[in-house]
């Protein structure tokens, strides 16, 4: 059987390009999503079309209840899982921190950290020798946030976005012994829709000269680097941070 990735928040964005290149080279895809069920059903369509074979499956992995159905029910279509890629992410409206309350601060980090944690959790009761899996790798989307802490925009998501990068170094001393990879990829400032949700859809050209390869990235540069670290090419690479960012 075809190894099977599991992609949170894969309806759109970085999460639909790592969809399209995994099905491609073999994968089994869950494609998990929270609210945009119709771009989750026409992605599983598309890659059908071409010979793939994926599902879609609806949880919100702030929800502990939910991320548990939604490994139960890869269990249920595939009987195994190979691959996490922990993509679900969000962030809120620019601002600066003075202006942030606690209820934003606590769904900035449901979503990215303690989603990330749940999603971890199960894919190790599945992959680890200790369990009785077959070993496998988890992929944490980070962000360059984390490094350069994005000052009057979102210092909450790199906050989040920090922690991630302690979970992946880790974990992935944690379970080494156990046949599971873990690493992160840290992108930059990359054309997708998240740009909107901060309420500025234009700011890469405002940011892009402070890229050295002067160019916001895409989608599909960010999945070539997840689905490296995914696969056999990166068999001796673990607790990695790969910045995809243009040099930033």
């Amino acid at each position: 059987m075809d190894k099977v990735m599991l992609i949170t928040g894969a309806s759109r964005g970085i999460g639909a390009a790592i969809a399209r290149l995994a099905a491609a080279r073999g994968y089994a895809l869950c494609l998990n999503y929270r609210e945009r069920s119709e771009a989750a059903a026409s992605l599983v369509e598309e890659i059908e079309r071409q010979g793939g074979h994926a599902i879609a499956v609806a949880a919100d992995v702030a929800d502990e209840a939910q991320v548990v159905q939604l490994f139960e029910r890869i269990d249920q279509a595939f009987g195994r899982l190979d691959v996490l890629v922990n993509n679900a992410g969000m962030l809120e409206t620019q601002m600066r921190l003075e202006q942030m309350d606690a209820a934003r601060l606590q769904r900035v980090f449901a979503t990215n950290v303690i989603g990330s944690f749940l999603c971890a959790r199960e894919a190790i009761k599945r992959l680890s020798t200790r369990h009785g899996g077959r070993g496998g790798a988890i992929v944490n989307l980070s962000s360059i946030a984390a490094r350069i802490g994005a000052p009057n925009e979102y210092i909450d998501y790199a906050a989040a976005k920090g922690a991630i990068d302690s979970m992946t170094l880790g974990l992935a001393k944690e379970v080494a012994a156990e046949g599971i990879r873990v690493n992160a990829v840290r992108p930059g400032v990359i054309h997708t829709e998240i740009h909107a949700s901060g309420g500025e859809p234009g700011r890469i050209e405002r940011v892009k000269a402070s890229v050295p390869m002067a160019r916001g990235g895409l989608a599909e540069e960010v999945a070539e680097a997840i689905l490296w670290l995914a696969s056999e090419a990166a068999s001796y690479t673990s607790g990695a941070l790969l910045d995809v960012s243009g040099g930033r």
